[in-house]
């Protein structure tokens, strides 16, 4: 007995001497051990309608997408994997969707009744929380509003399927799959179809689009709302600017689809006005992260890829299930600029002002995003062949976990399956996190330079 517990204090030892030296390697770790775990899941016989065994490499992409939320798959989700693998990969989902740092903070509350201050500190950084006392309450809200949004989409979803004889047990699963599949912006399919065929059957788009737009405000959104849902005055700063710039790149991305597909045959051309503006809402709420399409992007225009790349590099709320550099982020810098514009010493927005921190730490994941996007897409690019439109589309969907498709990523070969799958892991883990867990050294310099101004543009 006295030997296990003291194995149980050296494991919780080593445990919190790494979260507080290195918090992001931790994370780093944590997620990879979950994608190996549910790859080795995948390989199961048990796993496939064929009941084979699946190649590490396929296996592998599809655990990487479904903790990362992503949506990109090697292999077609709705004839490869059996019932059981499709459970596998909804539940790898739900993991990815919480984030494995508060997933394991539910953990210890469930089994500690306690919550150490440097698991605190971990869920924070995950979740996106204010402060250290709204932790218990922000994790309450997480599996409460998660679930509850994944069940009411299933609940409306299931007697659709039932009138299209799918069978009792069918339906109720591909319900459930799907809404969990659309809060957590997997963009994961279990339907052979897809969406197609639904495309303008609004009992199927209307839930699962706001599923994904629920999931894409961010945990933050929800905490702060349901406080203080009738008093707009309590909203934050990040609420406000969330929710404004969610409708605002909503309206800009419908009108940019209306502008370039409207007269394609080959998406939206030959659909009646309805079904094309039905459409045109649904894929804007997942143009940014949902990852689902009701018609196909192959088909699509350049323009459209191109106004694509730049929405799923956006994402969407900070602390939620979207992925890309956050809205936020976007807010900020476009703040920024309107501020030396106007020749104004503060950034400031709806009566608050905002600190030069939040500027540097919105320009620093922009440009490391940018360089990473770069990078991935050069590497794509030399090892499959593929030309630099189709392949700048497939890299910022699997940095931004979207998910959406041009339609190559089931001819890939080896190594363009492994580049994407290095984007996916590192576009969920967030790139800041990869490059503080590569830092050997974090310096507090006490003395300062003198500044001088250079000259800049």
């Amino acid at each position: 007995m006295a030997t296990k517990r003291s194995a149980r204090g050296a494991v919780g030892e080593w445990f919190d001497r790494t979260a507080i030296q290195y918090p992001a390697r931790l994370a780093l770790l944590a997620f990879a051990a979950v994608i190996f775990i549910f790859t080795t899941l995948l390989q199961l016989p048990a796993a496939t309608r064929e009941g084979v065994r699946t190649p590490f490499i396929d296996a592998l992409f599809t655990a990487t997408s479904a903790v990362c939320v992503t949506g990109l798959t090697t292999v077609d989700t709705g004839t490869y994997w059996s019932a059981w693998g499709l459970a596998i990969i909804g539940f790898a989902i739900k993991v990815g969707g919480l984030g494995i740092m508060t997933l394991a903070t539910l953990v210890g509350l469930a089994v500690a009744r306690r919550i150490g201050l440097t698991q605190r500190l971990l869920a924070v950084r995950e979740a996106r929380a204010s402060g250290l006392g709204d932790l218990r309450s922000l994790l309450g809200i997480i599996i409460v509003v998660s679930t509850i949004t994944e069940l009411a989409i299933a609940a409306v979803l299931f007697p659709r399927f039932l009138t299209l004889d799918y069978g009792l047990g069918r339906s109720a699963g591909f319900a459930l799959f799907y809404g969990v599949s659309s809060f957590n912006n997997a963009g994961f399919s279990p339907d052979p179809v897809g969406l197609y065929p639904y495309s303008s059957d609004l009992w199927m788009l209307v839930p699962i689009g706001l599923g994904v737009l629920i999931g894409a405000l961010g945990f933050p959104v929800y905490f702060n709302l349901l406080r203080a849902w009738n008093s707009p005055r309590r909203w934050t700063l990040h609420t406000k600017m969330t929710l404004y710039m969610m409708v605002v790149l909503l309206i800009v991305s419908a009108g940019l689809l209306l502008w370039f597909e409207w007269d394609n045959p080959a998406t939206l051309g030959n659909d009646t006005t309805a079904a094309t503006i039905g459409n045109v809402f649904f894929q804007s709420i997942n143009q940014r992260s949902g990852g689902f399409t009701s018609f196909d992007l192959a088909g699509a225009t350049q323009q459209t890829w191109l106004a694509e790349d730049v929405l799923m590099f956006i994402g969407g709320g900070s602390g939620g299930t979207a992925g890309g550099i956050r809205v936020t982020t976007l807010a900020v810098l476009v703040l920024a600029i309107w501020a030396e514009a106007r020749g104004r010493r503060d950034i400031e927005a709806f009566g608050r002002r905002i600190g030069t921190e939040a500027l540097r730490l919105a320009v620093s994941v922009t440009l490391v995003s940018l360089f990473i996007v770069l990078v991935g897409t050069l590497v794509f690019m030399g090892v499959t062949g593929i030309p630099l439109d189709k392949s700048l589309y497939e890299v910022v969907s699997a940095f931004a976990t979207c998910g959406l498709t041009t339609g190559i990523t089931d001819d890939l070969n080896t190594a363009g399956e492994v580049t994407l799958i290095v984007l996916m892991y590192v576009g969920r883990v967030g790139s800041l996190t990869v490059v503080a867990a590569l830092a050997l050294n974090r310096q507090r310099r006490v003395i300062r330079y003198p500044a001088e101004r250079p000259l800049i543009g």
